[in-house]
């Protein structure tokens, strides 16, 4: 707004008043006076020490917890098919695979620091597997431990080799019995469960202990998120900004890329080689999960938790409206995900195969794009506006 300074009405009282006992009329000059302006406050405040506290040790390291405590269940669930090839324990060893993963997918909403410094995501999480060079190895070698299969190549360990020898090639179904698991095939699943166990150990101890475990003065890397201003992390601005691109990219990896790239253009261009988790026929429960983290990030806490700080808190103080509508398209995205299956079931590798399906699939592609659209230009924008105290 522009406020104008009286000076000039009180210069001309004051000419006006000294002048009174004078006859002369000359007149009086008043210097001009440059209007004063005051500038209009833009932006928003928040203050983010309590969403950033509880994202990092609630959401992040609680849920490398979860997936280094589940990894420890299917260890014992591998050793114990091991000892006791049963199609009770194949069951309880394809299960524990399932529940470890989830935690694994959840956790890609935030794949940043160690899990890509320390080369944890791949591996665990290489794809496509070497199918290859795995039967090779089977063919060749009279046993497995871990020591040795930790130097193989990432393509041929971690969690798609665990689940090639759990479930089959997953064209038929999903459904392998015990009878077709050999000796040597639960000696070297075992032998990679142990290993998957240390990355999974590695991945906490470095956000919980030490960024970089041979030195004493590393410090853990949620201290990094939780105490800014250092070499990672310049302020609070640039930990938010980790935690919204972190959405940001796996959005646009299940939307571009996990769906897309098997779905192509057109039903006669699919590539079910690039289906991944298709041995279990687990892929929209990864692709759900992949968005449930999304979710988790956003509103601050784990489905069906209590209600914390997240990052849809930051983005109501400045937009109560655009908050509100980024959650619904999480909400809608997971639940086009889901209903790609239809009634019958489908998994992800026979669906985009289905005419009908196709249809649910392009559904969650679009939600996908939408949620991404919005992350990007209505979420991230809102930095710039920020004004921290």
């Amino acid at each position: 707004m522009l406020k104008k300074s009286l000076l000039a009405l009180a210069l001309s009282s004051a000419l006006l008043t000294g002048c009174g006992g004078s006859s002369s009329n000359a007149p009086v000059v008043v210097p001009e006076v440059t209007p004063v302006v005051t500038p209009d406050v833009t932006g928003f405040s928040f203050e983010a020490t309590e969403m950033i506290t509880n994202l990092t040790n609630d959401v992040i390291v609680a849920g490398y917890k979860n997936l280094n405590d589940e990894a420890a269940v299917y260890l014992l669930a591998t050793q114990t098919l091991v000892n006791t090839p049963t199609e009770e324990n194949l069951a309880a060893a394809q299960q524990a695979w399932k529940d470890v993963r989830v935690h694994w997918e959840q956790g890609e909403s935030h794949i940043f620091g160690p899990v890509d410094a320390l080369s944890i995501d791949p591996h665990l999480d290489t794809w496509p597997l070497n199918t290859s060079d795995l039967q090779a190895l089977l063919d060749t070698q009279s046993g497995f431990n871990a020591t040795e299969l930790k130097a193989f190549n990432d393509d041929v360990q971690g969690f798609h080799t665990m689940e090639f020898l759990l479930f089959g090639d997953g064209v038929a179904d999903n459904e392998k019995a015990i009878g077709e698991m050999t000796v040597l095939e639960r000696e070297y699943l075992s032998a990679a469960a142990e290993v998957f166990k240390t990355h999974t150990q590695t991945l906490f101890d470095a956000w919980t202990v030490a960024t970089d475990a041979t030195d004493a003065n590393s410090p853990a890397y949620k201290d990094l998120l939780l105490t800014p201003d250092n070499a990672v992390y310049s302020s609070q601005l640039g930990v938010v900004e980790e935690l919204i691109n972190g959405m940001i990219g796996i959005v646009d990896e299940v939307g571009n890329g996990k769906i897309s790239e098997p779905f192509g253009s057109s039903i006669d261009n699919i590539d079910t080689t690039k289906v991944e988790s298709q041995y279990s026929w687990n892929s929209l429960a990864d692709f759900t999960d992949n968005i449930q983290g999304v979710q988790n990030v956003y509103r601050g806490e784990f489905l069906g938790q209590a209600d914390k700080a997240g990052i849809i808190d930051f983005v109501t103080a400045a937009d109560a409206a655009i908050a509100t509508r980024v959650d619904t398209e999480i909400v809608d995205a997971i639940a086009a995900i889901k209903a790609i299956a239809g009634d019958n079931d489908l998994p992800f590798r026979q669906a985009i195969n289905d005419a009908d399906a196709r249809v649910r699939i392009q559904t969650a592609i679009d939600k996908l794009t939408t949620l991404q659209t919005s992350l990007e230009n209505d979420v991230l924008t809102q930095l710039k506006e920020w004004q921290q105290s």
